[in-house]
């Protein structure tokens, strides 16, 4: 088989039910130059029965492993590929049919930049579009941009191959935020350019995504430390670019958690505090734990009472 131009890498988990959707919006697409590595980690489902039927296609291949985490699994699917190009779709997520032969179309015209993404449309469980994202994003040398939010959407991404010879793989000791912590270390040597259409469908709001949203922020404060204060982010960004980030992860840190971990969320919120920026958000936000903290607190009072005077 000759090398193909795109290596598409899918780490699947339990999506059964979204796969087929995944793997013919691929199937769909205008740029027939590709093969699909798909990395089963350890599903439990019919997803080696939902795939079988694909892998009539010779551009398709399945690998199944025991539970490596997606990281691990996600490595494992780029050491299997050998395209020009690597590109990732969660299993539960789908392409539009222009998006690699954009993206590629891009690649071609700008031989300095390493990741190139694009705008998406939020989908529910079902398919039914939420909401369509039309703000310009940003590109060029985002370094200051991407430390400050993440705009890159995972299943939007196609990396030069470069980019991973480079800087490295996903880092198999993180399991959630993978993609910012390998944005933050490509982007201190390598152009993001992003491709300005909507080209991808992103499935939320199903499984336990939402939930680990608190999870997915301390992951990320934990990542900004170690690239500020370990790996010499220091250097590249300026001093009220650094406050401005981590203050408002802890905010947001802390708005996620204070209505159901009021006192938490206050921590996290005296934490932005401490950084000069954004301190008026902070400040209130510490208040507003306090109010719902005493809230709470009357309620169990008075559910108490209640019990009490039965």
């Amino acid at each position: 088989m000759n090398r193909p131009t795109v290596s598409v890498v899918m780490a699947a988990k339990n999506y059964a039910k979204f796969l087929p959707e995944a793997i013919d919006s691929l199937l769909a697409q205008t740029f027939a130059d590709w093969e699909l590595v798909i990395i089963d980690d350890g599903s439990t489902d019919a997803t080696v029965d939902v795939v079988r039927p694909y892998l009539n296609d010779a551009r398709i291949r399945y690998f199944r492993s025991d539970v490596l985490g997606q990281s691990r699994a996600k490595n494992l699917g780029i050491g299997f590929s050998s395209g020009e190009f690597i590109a990732f779709l969660d299993a539960d997520d789908a392409w539009l049919p222009t998006k690699l032969v954009e993206q590629v179309a891009l690649f071609r015209r700008c031989p300095n930049v390493g990741v190139t993404y694009t705008q998406r449309e939020l989908i529910d469980e079902s398919g039914n579009v939420l909401s369509v994202s039309t703000e310009p994003l940003p590109g060029g040398w985002i370094l200051p941009k991407i430390f400050l939010q993440n705009f890159v959407c995972f299943s939007s991404v196609m990396v030069r191959r470069e980019v991973f010879e480079t800087v490295g793989l996903f880092d198999p000791a993180l399991d959630l935020s993978i993609d910012y912590d390998l944005w933050l270390r490509a982007a201190k040597q390598f152009e993001f350019q992003p491709v300005q259409q909507v080209l991808m469908k992103y499935r939320t709001g199903h499984g336990n995504l939402s939930k680990k949203l608190a999870d997915r922020v301390a992951t990320a404060i934990s990542i900004m430390n170690r690239a500020v204060f370990r790996r010499g982010l220091d250097a590249e960004l300026s001093k009220p670019t650094i406050a401005e980030g981590f203050a408002s992860t802890y905010q947001t840190l802390g708005f996620v958690m204070r209505t159901s971990e009021p006192i938490t969320a206050a921590k996290c919120y005296a934490d932005a505090f401490r950084w000069p920026i954004l301190r008026r958000i902070s400040a209130k936000g510490i208040v507003k734990c306090g109010l719902l903290w005493i809230g709470g607190k009357r309620v169990v009072g008075s559910a108490e009472n209640a019990t009490a005077n039965r």
